[in-house]
């Protein structure tokens, strides 16, 4: 089970596409239900206990926490209109990075009792899982031929961009691919950390549950887990991190202000759109 699921919370306004928000929010108990249990394999005696908590915690962002979501993107879209500094970038996504621990700290206590029920038959599972998961990613991310990884990198982030600025043009689209190609983004070293979290998390359940751990005690740990989304606990890899988000930040910055009229009302009406969905989501 990855911990970063309840992130999904934090950053639904900007993971989906501005039609889907309503309905993916309203079904977000049900669907963050099956992802959880394609990790856990709930019991029957689990599984009615985690629907309730996953009900209780989606009651708890509507009324808490989509109301500062609605104000942020509001206040993004003036942003998005002009012209933007790398410096203006990172500080919007540290911003939304910073919406997560409250989230995570509302879940540790649901988040620990389910804990310290799993089995060690769940934790093989999550192990399997793990694994599964690992080779979906290399295949994504770690192609065999450089050309053809560099493509995959393109067409990722091409996507994300004609999403909120409608089409690039062709001088557009040279610039991204140019950016992309010098970009410090090390898949094996992202692949590499990723794999370790998952050992961390692995470790981690398993002496909870070989000790009994209290409730107290798996708290700590899961916050500790939960942390080390944002900051990796390894120094060198989390020098890269600040190094590469850096180096988005100016790529983002960049485009953006290649950016015609048009291309940025189409982000501002993008935000818009959001920004409307999350109000019609708190009003329900």
């Amino acid at each position: 089970m990855r911990w970063r699921s309840w992130i999904i919370l934090a950053l639904l306004p900007l993971a989906v596409a501005c039609s889907a928000v309503r309905l993916s929010y309203n079904q977000g108990p049900v669907l963050l239900y099956w992802w959880l249990d394609a990790y856990a394999d709930f019991s029957a005696e689990q599984s009615p206990r985690v629907k309730a908590a996953l009900e209780d915690m989606f009651a708890w962002h509507r009324a808490t926490q989509l109301p500062d979501y609605a104000q942020a993107l509001a206040a993004l879209q003036p942003l998005a209109g002009g012209k933007v500094t790398p410096a203006q970038v990172c500080s919007t996504v540290d911003a939304w990075q910073q919406r997560y621990p409250p989230v995570l700290e509302r879940a540790l206590p649901a988040l620990a009792d389910l804990v310290r029920t799993l089995s060690p038959e769940q934790i093989r599972h999550i192990e399997k899982r793990y694994a599964a998961k690992q080779a979906e990613a290399v295949a994504d991310y770690l192609q065999p031929v450089p050309a053809e990884r560099q493509k995959a990198a393109f067409e990722r982030s091409l996507d994300r961009a004609e999403t909120v600025y409608g089409k690039l043009g062709e001088a557009q689209r040279r610039r991204l691919a140019a950016d992309l190609a010098v970009s410090p983004f090390d898949p094996q070293r992202w692949l590499d950390e990723r794999q370790q979290r998952q050992q961390d998390i692995l470790r981690s359940l398993r002496q909870w549950q070989a000790e009994r751990s209290d409730a107290t005690t798996v708290q700590a740990g899961l916050r500790r887990l939960g942390a080390a989304l944002l900051q990796s606990p390894r120094p060198d890899y989390q020098a890269y991190a600040d190094s590469l988000m850096n180096a988005n930040c100016a790529i983002v910055a960049g485009l953006h202000n290649s950016t015609t009229p048009a291309q940025r009302q189409h982000a501002v009406a993008k935000l818009k759109g959001w920004e409307d969905d999350v109000e019609a989501l708190i009003r329900r």
